[in-house]
């Protein structure tokens, strides 16, 4: 299973056709939807066409680059001119945009395919609406794989597409990254332009790639990232050239969350941390044993303090005019957001305001943190359902992982460190300064140099 890099390396010497490397993935994607549920809309013919297009372009020396007629696919929260987009519900089930958003647009003009608009849980901040239902994981049929940038994980996990854009608010990159066995970055807030994305907190939304190594990553990054002027959180601050030494990781300085290593985290994930803590040091890095105890009941408070009010508002129009339209989840948590006091709200953001002091402090003297992606593995389908006792629970524990660093807006990426022992992967976190993304990549990099896990892939495991 090839990495983008390598196919867009055969497509530029013209080893391989645009035209034939998007018809092999939209088979794929006719072989594996049924059993994966990965897109809600397929773009074939218009695929195709684009892959021709692409064709005569290389063909005349016009490469636009490592993207041009490399098949690749969004969540269904961005926009897409003359594409349905529905966020993964009923309310906007044909909604068909008049524009592209921000990151299909840059897609665009690096020559990447768009094939698909990727699962999503119903606009991004709810389980999934019944009228789409949820992404199975490819390694197996019967778990899950969590978070709305579910279908963008299972698609590249799977080999259908060669990366996606996803969104991250409480770790809906990052955990469906890990729980797939991929890659995911949840890049500094405002690093990616957010016009044209489905909005669930305008002051903690995130958009960024998911992709089978760390070096479709960047490519990836690189291509979206840059200054939005319809995206008030968009910030000015260009993404270094090169990718620097990642053979070594000498001078950086990690610090291991211990409050994220306790007796909640699972032995094989556990363990597989370690080992992963092990291998960054090998590389050369530094490693210390912090504890940072307003990354914990803190910022989940404050968390929730601030998407849930943002996310209602943002739904002021049919919320609750159309109530029978969103799943009994939303609706608890959007009624109960209408009524909160706005003393709450407030409180949440100067919580924020101190906790990222709090963590800039602490980053003066160490580069980066390193802690599980999730504290489990990929859960049964079962913990998905309406009334299932575990999906609060685990929502929580999810949330615990990566919600804080959607608060801080800090550069986040999760990269496959092993297996449990029912055949599982499991994800390692590392988290950056603000600002910082390049060192993440960096860091990711060289772990990714001395470890096999991204080379593994569930071709195997699925069912058609």
């Amino acid at each position: 299973m090839l990495q983008l890099v390598e196919i867009a390396e055969q497509i530029r010497t013209r080893a391989v056709s645009p035209v034939e490397v998007v018809e092999a993935s939209l088979r794929r994607a006719d072989e594996l939807s049924p059993s994966l549920n990965a897109y809600i809309t397929v773009l074939g013919e218009r695929a195709v066409a684009e892959a021709r297009e692409a064709e005569r372009e290389i063909a005349v020396g016009n490469y636009r680059g490592p993207l041009h007629g490399v098949p690749v696919s969004v969540k269904d929260i961005f926009a897409t001119k003359g594409v349905r987009t529905t966020s993964g519900s009923r309310i906007l089930a044909d909604f068909v945009p008049d524009e592209d958003a921000t990151v299909v647009r840059r897609l665009r003009e690096a020559g990447a395919i768009l094939i698909a608009k990727a699962n999503t849980f119903q606009f991004a901040c709810s389980p999934p609406h019944p009228d789409f239902g949820p992404t199975r994981n490819p390694w197996d049929l019967s778990r899950t794989t969590r978070g709305s940038s579910s279908g963008s994980a299972a698609a590249v996990a799977a080999g259908i597409d060669y990366g996606s854009i996803g969104s991250d608010t409480g770790g809906s990159i990052r955990v469906p990254a890990a729980f797939t066995g991929i890659a995911g970055l949840k890049p500094t807030i405002g690093r990616v332009g957010r016009f044209g994305m489905q909005t669930v907190s305008w002051t903690m939304d995130h958009a960024g790639p998911l992709a089978r190594s760390v070096a479709d990553l960047a490519v990836l990054l690189a291509a979206v990232a840059g200054i939005d002027d319809r995206d008030r959180q968009s910030i000015d601050a260009p993404l270094a050239a090169g990718r620097g030494d990642t053979e070594r990781l000498d001078g950086l300085v990690v610090g291991v969350l211990a409050d994220f290593m306790g007796d909640d985290v699972e032995p094989d994930v556990r363990s597989a941390v370690e080992t992963g803590i092990d291998v960054l040091r090998d590389r050369g890095a530094e490693i210390r044993h912090l504890s940072i105890p307003e990354l914990g009941e803190p910022a989940l408070t404050a968390h929730g303090q601030i998407m849930w009010p943002e996310a209602a508002y943002c739904h002021r129009e049919w919320f609750p005019s159309r109530l029978g339209d969103y799943t009994e989840f939303s609706q608890h948590r959007f009624a109960e957001a209408r009524t909160a006091p706005a003393i709450d709200y407030l409180h949440g953001l100067e919580e924020r305001r101190r906790i990222r002091a709090v963590v800039a402090a602490v980053q003066r003297e160490v580069d980066l943190f390193v802690l599980p992606t999730a504290p489990m593995v990929a859960t049964p389908l079962e913990s998905m359902d309406p009334g299932a006792d575990e999906r609060m629970a685990e929502l929580a524990a999810l949330g615990t992982y990566n919600s804080p660093f959607d608060l801080t807006g800090q550069p986040a990426i999760t990269v496959p460190c092993g297996f449990s022992r029912d055949g599982l992967p499991i994800g390692l976190q590392i988290v950056g300064r603000d600002r910082e993304d390049e060192t993440v990549i960096r860091a990711a990099q060289g772990f990714e140099a001395s470890t096999e896990w991204h080379s593994y892939h569930p071709k195997s495991r699925v069912q058609v």
